[in-house]
């Protein structure tokens, strides 16, 4: 299957499917009871604001009114976290996991450090995001809208891991002809935007939240340039602007101003399969298995509450930007186009991984 064919059947029809309504929760009550959230990355990333802005709506909604904390579980680019994950047997809904591109990526590259298996697990929301990356202030003076005058320049970037959703800017970088050296092994994109701001690091991205609550702050203060998003998804499958950065160029302009890069062949069809499968539908909330479906319904109604807010919308593009939201079947639906890639886009990977970083997945 092509990565047009998929992005058109998986991505275009989960989002024009949207808004199915959810199934009747049965008696569900967590009156004076904690609900622990566990993001397997660090307190400073974008994951972690992804779940701080929704825990406390989250709560409001759920029956009961429990106290929703968000806790922190680094370690291994997100893997250790699902590995934990998988071995819990809560059944009374006290415990969610949330999931992002950098925990899809070595599921769907059957990275050997996986030991948890996406489909045993109980999704009840999903939303997409964005990404953006910037340059420090001497570098980014020579952007000019491609990358033309950036190929000469030796750039350093933090790093989770070539395996997790980094890949993502790895190869867009690589494709521009720039050299982006990358430190691995920081726990969070958060940790990376940090090292950015020490001067450690010359070249950063972070997702949309981190962007917006950290890295815009230093782009208007005119400490970054921003260079380019990652774009969206319009209804024909096409890559467009991003929604909630619609004055950035996104990848796809730069690679077409920027001499030596194809917007085709197997390098774009593998960075767009995998910006498809890390970004439209980029983080996800979990139940363990063996949550009963009376609790599965119960917080798939407390999420389309939330969604259904008057003020959602207002109060989520300033923190996590503006992108859909999944709950219910449509979160299910959303799990199987985050987990699912073609395999000439995995081949192209694996090979370039060994390629460029000496990373094997065998």
């Amino acid at each position: 299957m092509t990565v047009s064919t998929f992005t058109r059947r998986a991505v275009v029809g989960l989002i024009a499917a949207a808004g199915i309504a959810a199934p009747a929760a049965a008696e569900v009550d967590f009156s004076g009871k904690t609900i622990e959230w566990v993001i397997p990355f660090s307190e400073t990333g974008g994951s972690a604001k992804w779940a701080n802005f929704f825990a406390p709506l989250l709560a409001e909604e759920l029956p009961g009114n429990p106290t929703v904390v968000v806790k922190f579980m680094p370690g291994a680019g997100s893997t250790k976290g699902a590995n934990w994950f998988q071995e819990q047997d809560y059944d009374d809904g006290t415990l969610l996991f949330g999931t992002s591109g950098s925990t899809q990526f070595p599921y769907l590259l059957g990275d050997p450090r996986v030991r948890y298996e996406y489909k045993d697990w109980n999704p009840v929301m999903a939303s997409g995001t964005g990404g953006v990356a910037y340059l420090n202030a001497e570098d980014g003076a020579k952007f000019d809208g491609s990358a033309n005058g950036l190929k000469d320049v030796d750039f350093i970037y933090g790093s989770q891991g070539a395996t997790r959703l980094d890949l993502v800017p790895l190869l867009a970088w690589q494709m521009l002809g720039m050299n982006v050296e990358p430190v691995f092994g920081i726990k969070g994109r958060g940790d990376g935007r940090l090292m950015f701001e020490r001067g450690e690091a010359t070249i950063d991205y972070q997702t949309s939240s981190g962007y917006l609550k950290g890295s815009a702050e230093m782009v208007a203060a005119g400490d970054a340039v921003a260079m380019m998003s990652w774009g969206a998804l319009d209804a024909d499958g096409s890559i467009v602007r991003d929604p909630t950065f619609p004055d950035i160029p996104t990848f796809k302009e730069v690679c077409e101003a920027t001499d030596g890069c194809e917007t085709n062949g197997e390098a774009w069809d593998a960075w767009r399969a995998f910006f498809v499968a890390g970004f439209p539908v980029q983080k996800l909330a979990f139940l363990p298995a063996g949550t009963p479906q009376e609790v599965i319904d119960t917080y798939t109604t407390a999420f389309q509450a939330v969604v259904a807010r008057a003020d959602f919308a207002d109060i989520s593009s300033k923190r996590v930007g503006k992108y859909q939201v999944f709950t219910g079947t449509d979160a299910q639906s959303a799990l199987g186009t985050a987990t699912s890639v073609p395999d000439e886009a995995k081949a192209f990977v694996t090979n370039w991984l060994q390629e460029a970083y000496g990373v094997s997945l065998n």
